[in-house]
């Protein structure tokens, strides 16, 4: 089969389309004939090994990368299932994460992956599993957002902001968003009720105060942030930093837990959307807004497969509208 393979650590150039052998799905796993691919800022922070302190934790590799296919959002068909496996059988349209996704075929989990819902395309599908389960954990499951409270959105045109944006909606929120000025109509529409130039205007210095500030940018320190925030009010923080960086998005973390320590005002990051633990229930409930009308993906650009290299390259600089997905197949 086809497949993007990273052989060392480096930059999206060194990834190479390669004729590799198909995996076969282990006991609990399912093979997924894999249509489409979407990317994130996490797979050029694994194709780099980046920030180098993550090397240690076990979850890219020390010297060289842990899975030499790259990607790990997919949409597709179930080709095979391994031994133990229910729910999903030959044919089954699913999403999910696949390790390995940037390839014709995937070998996952059986509890990574969900129905995929019948009224997207698989670049469609594709586009969900990391941004909107990571926009659903900061939304509601950190933010803990209701009906009524004011909700800003920093970086809402993008990957994982323009989920962001609907799901707040989806539970009556009053929904700002920030982003380039290409973006505003776009973040109009998926349900912000004010959108703010970031060229123009600094959130951080006006007087508006908010229930929730995810920030998916980390262009402003903990301080200012603060400032913007209701006496109860909660920053959640999603900034996956620049690369070539030691620490990170895990400094980032870190300097948030001690500027948390020493104020009243609830600082807190999300819990990477990744495949290092449960998921399943974020996904169907992803699926389920999906289904009902609140949440639909948006799809910036698109690339074949053998292009995958400057669709990483693109999503690693920083400005990518929406979601960026490769077609596999």
């Amino acid at each position: 089969m086809k497949a993007v393979v990273q052989e060392r650590f480096g930059p999206p150039d060194s990834l190479r389309l390669r004729e590799v052998d198909r995996p076969r799905p282990g006991a609990g796993q399912v093979l997924v004939r894999v249509h489409a691919a979407a990317v994130n800022p996490y797979d050029w922070h694994m194709l780099r090994g980046d920030p180098y302190a993550a090397r240690l934790l076990g979850g890219m590799g020390v010297t060289r990368p842990k899975h030499r296919v790259a990607g790990i959002d997919a949409a597709g068909v179930v080709e095979d299932v391994g031994a133990g496996v229910r729910g999903f059988g030959p044919g089954d349209p699913v999403l999910g994460f696949c390790p390995g996704a940037f390839a014709e075929y995937a070998s996952t989990s059986a509890s990574l992956l969900v129905p995929a819902p019948a009224d997207l395309t698989f670049e469609q599908a594709a586009a969900l599993p990391m941004g909107a389960v990571t926009a659903l954990r900061g939304i509601r499951t950190v933010g803990r957002v209701g009906a009524g409270q004011r909700v800003l959105v920093n970086g809402a045109g993008g990957g994982v902001g323009s989920f962001a944006v609907q799901i707040a909606a989806a539970l009556d929120a009053e929904v700002t968003g920030v982003c380039s000025a290409r973006n505003t109509d776009l973040v109009r529409s998926l349900g912000a009720t004010r959108v703010l130039d970031y060229a123009r205007e600094d959130f951080t210095g006006e007087d508006e105060r908010y229930d929730v500030v995810l920030d998916n940018v980390g262009n402003h320190p903990p301080g200012r942030l603060r400032r913007v925030l209701t006496p109860s009010g909660v920053l959640v923080a999603n900034g996956g930093g620049s690369p070539g960086r030691v620490f990170g998005a895990i400094g980032a973390m870190l300097r948030l837990a001690a500027a948390d320590a020493v104020t009243r005002r609830r600082l807190r990051p999300i819990l990477p959307a990744a495949p290092a633990g449960p998921v399943h229930e974020d996904l169907l409930a992803v699926t389920a807004l999906v289904g009902a009308g609140q949440v639909a993906p948006v799809i910036g650009r698109t690339f074949a497969l053998a292009d995958t290299a400057r669709a990483v390259r693109h999503v690693e600089e920083g400005h990518a509208r929406g979601k960026t997905v490769i077609t596999v197949r």
